[in-house]
């Protein structure tokens, strides 16, 4: 791949451990820049953009975080700083790829600049955190964390063999011949869950018979926003949302949370998009042990030793229907929104262990009274898996596709 390998870090308090990386970078036919986002002692080593011009274009002058008193600001502006950098760069020149090494606070930083280039430019992140919840961090790009198992502190006999698979899994990456894919059929989107997957799998099924490629993206908090942020990158053709679960776990504190303005990006940005409320019964937690007391007394149901569902309520599926309508109503190209009246997951089916009509019928109710008027919306006496069901959103979906 042409372009530079962009390096960021902290280079008054990692400067040893940045060289040590880098020297492998080169060493495999990397051309670099180095971009400094230290703030406090001084560098260890030359970079290519100094930590003045990130401060900078983060809106503050490196002088006014020499106290130490103000982390949490300055943490902020080098963020932004080599966010708006990095952007700049990629703007005028080809990236090859972007890594960086930090703890909790280089991590928030590193990544902040990562989320500003596009899915498929390789991106490497050595962290302390990197064994953890890192979905914030990476925010639907396509981040690879390794562990740092260590604190990036220094060169040890652990610490260098983490840095030096990261750095060659980096230099592998960059070099690595470009893969030929056939790219012809225009591309959609379809959210999934396993509530979800015999509708999903049928709809897409049919949509590649009608000449287009789906991608799939499980409706996990990370999934969900990979969907948009692709969105986002003017990569899709059109969205199909059948599974807007994640607005469950955003309203009931969740761990598959894709952030409140789940399911906005697309309408937004003119795509076809068809929305379903699909798998809106169920808000996921971890094991039963994980549960939030508040929920605890509520109808939980496991769906494995590692994951429990929680049932929403009438009142919470108001809620999220009416995001879903807020949806639609956003809508800058066509868009319509599907109910499946008969249950909108496996579990809630007549006699499932979720079926809820009233709960149901709460944000089918939201969603007809938030709608616009004009935004279609097309109601079906069927439950989300029906393969009639399935039908009717690809039916739909191919009109939308004729409209834009």
């Amino acid at each position: 791949m042409p372009g530079k390998v962009l390096v960021l870090g902290a280079l008054d308090t990692k400067a040893a451990d940045f060289r040590f990386v880098c020297d492998i970078l080169r060493r495999g036919g990397l051309d670099l820049l180095v971009i400094d986002v230290g703030v406090l002692g001084t560098p260890g080593m030359t970079a290519d953009v100094d930590r003045a011009a990130v401060a900078r274009a983060g809106g503050r002058e490196i002088a006014d975080f020499r106290s130490g008193e103000h982390k949490d600001a300055a943490m902020q502006a080098m963020a932004d700083g080599a966010a708006r950098l990095v952007a700049e760069i990629a703007a005028r020149e080809p990236v090859a790829g972007i890594f960086g090494m930090g703890g909790s606070g280089g991590t928030a930083i590193a990544t902040a600049a990562m989320r500003e280039l596009p899915i498929g430019v390789p991106k490497v992140m050595v962290s302390t955190v990197g064994g953890g919840d890192v979905a914030a961090f990476c925010g639907g790009k396509d981040v690879i964390f390794f562990p740092s198992i260590v604190d990036v502190a220094g060169l040890n006999r652990v610490s260098a063999r983490i840095y030096a698979n990261a750095a060659n899994a980096m230099v592998g990456m960059a070099t690595a011949p470009p893969i030929e894919i056939a790219q012809t059929r225009p591309l959609l989107a379809a959210s999934m869950f396993g509530s979800t997957t015999p509708c999903v799998t049928a709809v897409q099924e049919a949509m590649e018979a009608a000449g287009y490629e789906v991608l799939v993206f499980h409706a996990t908090g990370t999934g969900g926003r990979s969907m948009e942020a692709l969105a986002n990158q003017g990569l899709l053709a059109g969205v199909m949302d059948i599974t807007t679960t994640e607005l469950a776990d955003n309203l009931c504190g969740g761990v598959m949370d894709a952030g409140p303005e789940r399911g906005l990006a697309a309408p937004r940005a003119g795509l076809p998009t068809l929305l379903v409320p699909g798998c809106v019964d169920m808000a996921n937690f971890w094991g039963i042990d994980t549960v939030p007391p508040v929920h605890r007394d509520r109808h939980l149901y496991r769906w494995n030793p590692n994951v429990t569902l929680l049932r929403t309520d009438a009142a919470e599926n108001r809620e999220i229907g009416r995001r879903i309508a807020a949806a639609a109503n956003a809508a800058t190209g066509p868009v319509a929104v599907l109910l499946p009246l008969k249950g909108v997951s496996v579990l809630d089916a007549e006699g499932g262990e979720f079926h809820d009509p009233d709960a149901d019928a709460a944000c089918f109710d939201a969603i007809r009274e938030t709608l616009k008027p004009g935004v279609p919306l097309y109601e079906f006496d069927l439950h989300v898996n029906d393969p009639r069901f399935a039908a009717e959103i690809a039916a739909r979906m191919l009109a939308l596709l004729g409209q834009s």
